[in-house]
């Protein structure tokens, strides 16, 4: 008995601490700093449905929208019957608002879709079909209400359709209006229209702007406008800044508003703030993520639920995503339409209008944890995010932004090693930067003494080499040719050609020195300047893709149209020529992986600037060095060498056709095989 008293506590613990798929129908998921889909924890698990009849009020017909006040009393708009309900923590049956006195007569909504309780327990209710914003007290006796904006700024065809609603601490209005791309609708304290905010930038395809461009006047207007994208819901903080959410498929769906409209929202985390990264486009749940609602708590945290998919991500202050949970479908947990999301207390709250119900989550451990090290790493409590952050790491190693919060604690306390270490393993350049900054800073001035001996005998062994070299008399060699190209390329490269001081042997070596310190670049180059899929995985295949194949690809398409175009390069003269250019890219590689040790972020224009230094000193040498193996005019030059580029997009347009091709025929032929494998099995 006891042996199985054991094994159910430890099943129970289980599955509370990682929320496993057999416990909710949705499965846990989080993203790493490259963007690859990581297994991860569910952080809720849902918890109980709420809905009309259980209240014995009727069923909801087509809510919209609800709130939490602080005293964690819940608001639904019931939108088809136009009705307010009113539920406490408990999800009791407080009230149901159908009407209410409105001066003389009794008046009623008319599809209600937003609410918004401020600190003065007022209710401000968008009462769509109305066109107007009413307020109540919590109880339903009316206060006032404000009606549609009226200004001259107002542009011509424009139509107020009140749908969501907030209020900031000065009674200030902010509405979201169906249909409505001016941005969102500001009202002052006394009901008076102000303007508009954060209106959103118009986007469009090129694709289409070019065909706009050659229509004619009919055709256009029957073409679709660029419009800017029209907010779907707004939340607001305890700061009073408007957290507005915007359905566009492509864009900015999540923005942070300021008083004067300007999107101040911090996106430091290592993947946009857009919801899922990896998207289909066929299917019926497909294209990116929408978010249609937000929910923004007092530590910074917030939520965004996606229409889409039917989940909810949640991010820290800085943009980092936390987790992620929720789903389309039919079981407990699911959702058909969600419409909006609230908080209250460590609960999440979902509002579905398509099973005309509420889902409320608890969290899980691990999803208190996150939550918990997101806040302490906020207020700064070290101590307390550090043991929070070692808390979720263990109960989910592929949590990158754990090594983040850990980090962000060593780097306060100023453990610079242990942080950078921390940074490094999770992929955060920016903080590993910072970190770096102040540890260069102690070692230099720890070791200044050394640092100095070091680098005066360095400039003095410079100064007595070149005191000591003797002037070449005789005429370079073959390696000492290639040398005097890079410096004085028009001799360098009239000696290859005509004093048959080139060899290919050498061009080749060359160019596989360069492939090497392109693998060891790879390998051994600084976090903060190292874009390779992983820091410490050198992928030799680069190297053909990046060095070897567009060599070849060079010298195969140039040597094709000279011989078209009367010039007089050989095949062997192409190949020595273009390796030799490549010395400027070799003689970079090691100081650039040097570099990319020893600097900053802020530091990285320098590493940029060697870079591109070298990249136009091998232009410049292959220009050189193709106007004099040829013999021709500059602009003759200019015009072969990009005709050379254009020849190498046809090699690649043939390859990609002959690959794909290939794969059809093989496909054909293994079903071909597979038939008569089976026909023969048959008889």
């Amino acid at each position: 008995m006891k042996k199985v008293l054991l094994l159910f506590l430890f099943l129970t613990f289980s599955v509370d601490i990682m929320g496993t798929a057999s416990a909710a129908p949705y499965e846990g998921y989080n993203y790493s700093f490259w963007g690859d889909t990581m297994t991860a924890p569910l952080p809720f698990l849902p918890d109980r449905l709420v809905d009309g009849n259980q209240l014995n009020i009727g069923p909801f017909k087509d809510p919209e929208d609800f709130t939490v006040t602080n005293d964690n009393e819940i608001y639904v708009v019931d939108t088809g019957n136009n009705r307010i309900v009113a539920m406490d923590a408990n999800w009791k049956l407080i009230r149901e608002i159908t009407t209410f006195q409105n001066g003389d007569k009794e008046d009623v909504f008319n599809q209600p879709s937003g609410i918004f309780i401020n600190d003065k327990q007022q209710m401000y209710i968008a009462d769509t079909g109305s066109k107007r914003i009413i307020v109540l007290t919590l109880d339903g006796k009316f206060v006032r209400e404000v009606g549609a904006p009226k200004s001259d700024v107002l542009r011509e065809g424009f139509v107020y359709m009140p749908a969501k609603v907030v209020v900031d601490s000065a009674d200030r209005i902010y509405v979201i209006s169906t249909g409505g791309y001016d941005g969102i609708v500001q009202f002052s304290s006394g009901g008076t229209f102000t303007g508009f905010i954060g209106l959103s930038q118009v986007r469009f395809n090129p694709v289409d702007l070019f065909w706009k461009q050659i229509s004619t006047k009919e055709q256009r207007s029957k073409m679709e406008l660029f419009i800017p994208s029209e907010f779907s819901n707004v939340d607001i903080d305890q700061d009073g800044f408007l957290y507005a959410t915007s359905a566009e498929e492509f864009g900015t769906p999540m923005r942070r508003l300021n008083p004067s409209g300007i999107d101040v929202l911090r996106r430091e985390g290592y993947i946009p703030i857009a919801g899922d990264l990896h998207v289909g486009f066929n299917g019926s749940r497909m294209g990116p993520s929408k978010f249609i609602s937000a929910a923004v708590e007092p530590n910074g945290i917030y939520s965004a639920l996606d229409s889409t998919r039917g989940r909810i991500f949640t991010y820290d202050r800085d943009g980092n995503l936390l987790y992620q949970f929720g789903s389309i479908g039919e079981q407990f947990g699911n959702f058909n339409n969600p419409v909006e999301i609230d908080t209250m207390g460590d609960q999440m709250i979902v509002l579905d209008k398509g099973f005309r119900q509420l889902t409320v989550f608890k969290p899980t451990l691990y999803g208190k944890v996150v939550k918990e090290a997101a806040i302490a790493t906020e207020e700064g409590d070290e101590k307390k995010a550090t043991a929070a952050w070692e808390e979720a790491r263990k109960l989910n190693n592929n949590l990158e932004i754990a090594y983040l919060g850990v980090g962000k604690t060593e780097l306060r306390e100023g453990n610079n090693v242990k942080a950078m270490e921390n940074f490094k393993l999770g992929t955060h350049r920016n903080y590993y930067s910072r970190a770096f900054e102040r540890f260069r800073k102690d070692y230099m001035w720890n070791h200044f003494g050394t640092i100095a001996v070091i680098i005066l005998v360095v400039i003095a062994a410079i100064v007595v080499a070149l005191r000591l070299r003797k002037p070449k008399t005789e005429e370079p060699g073959v390696i000492g040719t290639a040398w005097e190209t890079i410096f004085h390329p028009f001799r360098g490269f009239w000696d290859v050609k005509y004093e048959q001081k080139g060899r290919v042997w050498l061009a080749l070596v060359i160019l596989l020195l360069l492939a090497v310190l392109s693998i060891l670049k790879q390998q051994y180059s600084g976090i903060i300047f190292n874009l390779n899929v992983m820091v410490y995985d050198a992928k030799t295949m680069d190297a053909v893709k990046f060095v070897l194949v567009p060599f070849f690809l060079w010298c195969i398409a140039n040597w094709s149209l000279t011989t078209l175009m009367d010039g007089e390069g050989k095949f062997k003269d192409i190949v020595t020529v273009t390796g030799y250019a490549l010395v400027p890219l070799v003689l970079v590689q090691v100081p650039l992986i040097v570099l990319s040790n020893i600097l900053t972020v802020k530091e990285a224009s320098f590493h940029a600037l060697l870079q591109n230094f070298a990249g136009i000193w091998f232009l410049w040498l292959i220009f050189v060095g193709m106007q004099t193996v040829h013999q021709y005019t500059i602009k003759k030059t200019v015009v072969t060498m990009g005709l050379t580029m254009v020849v190498i997009g046809i090699f690649l347009f043939i390859g990609l056709l002959f690959t794909a091709l290939l794969q059809e025929m093989l496909a054909f032929g293994s079903t071909i095989y597979k038939e008569a494998m089976f026909r023969i099995g048959e008889g």
